[in-house]
């Protein structure tokens, strides 16, 4: 299986931390050889870095490093891969327009009979199930949204009753994000932390990496991340239940 990492912050922060802990289970102490990817928003925009090489090895991956781009709302993904060749085509994450916003999709797992899903105009390019499951998703916020909405915690109610139907044809963790809101839906592993004043210090559990967040923050940064599994040891990270989900908005969980 797969791995996902998402972030949402209520101000521009970067994610070489929590990142530098997912690239060492690309290949090092995980599995997950086959690939890996990282979106970044930026106001209305994106930066999107993939590699179908392991992440450990990755030089993409060590540019990202060095290079902290900071964002309110980032996805990645590390490959092990199940459906699709190892190939950059099929390597997450998947980002497509949809009302005049980019969104971006993740997803671990593996699903039957997706082939069976209308996807309307938003056909894959690949040929993973994982995209073929996204483009279901817009298509059916497309006909149930003609126009676009307002209420977005109801879209993303909606998205998640999707998931669920997902989650009915197999295994169906998935990250998704419009820029401002982020979904987190659980249909095997999932965890989530919330990183608030007073900030404390973090170990990673794949690498011997210690950061204190109280020399990098101010006292009203939140900042929110999501792990398939919790990438620290000394923090107390939440588990989210099989079938259910967590929507966070620039930080905040609010759902």
């Amino acid at each position: 299986m797969c791995e996902l990492l998402g972030m949402s912050a209520n101000v521009p922060t970067d994610i070489v931390f929590s990142l530098s802990g997912l690239i060492q289970r690309g290949g090092n102490t995980g599995p997950h050889r086959d690939g890996w990817g990282i979106t970044f928003y930026e106001g209305l925009g994106y930066r999107a870095f993939k590699d179908h090489q392991p992440c450990y090895h990755s030089p993409v991956a060590r540019f990202i490093q060095g290079y902290p781009i900071k964002s309110e709302a980032i996805i990645a993904h590390i490959r092990q891969a199940n459906r699709g060749n190892v190939s950059l085509v099929n390597t997450h994450p998947f980002t497509r327009e949809l009302w005049g916003r980019y969104w971006t999709y993740a997803h671990n797992g593996q699903l039957k009979g997706h082939r069976n899903l209308k996807t309307g105009n938003y056909r894959p390019v690949g040929e993973t199930d994982s995209e073929w499951a996204f483009c279901w998703i817009l298509h059916q916020l497309s006909v149930k949204y003609p126009k676009r909405p307002s209420n977005w915690p109801a879209v993303f109610r909606f998205i998640a009753s999707l998931a669920d139907e997902l989650r009915g044809k197999g295994v169906f963790n998935m990250l998704l994000s419009d820029g401002q809101f982020m979904l987190a839906y659980c249909s095997t592993k999932l965890h989530w932390i919330t990183r608030r004043s007073p900030f404390g210090k973090a170990k990673l559990l794949d690498q011997d990496i210690e950061i204190d967040f109280q020399e990098h923050t101010h006292p009203d940064d939140v900042v929110s991340v999501i792990a398939t599994q919790p990438l620290t040891h000394n923090e107390t990270w939440h588990k989210i239940e099989p079938g259910n989900y967590v929507l966070f908005h620039l930080g905040e969980r609010i759902i």
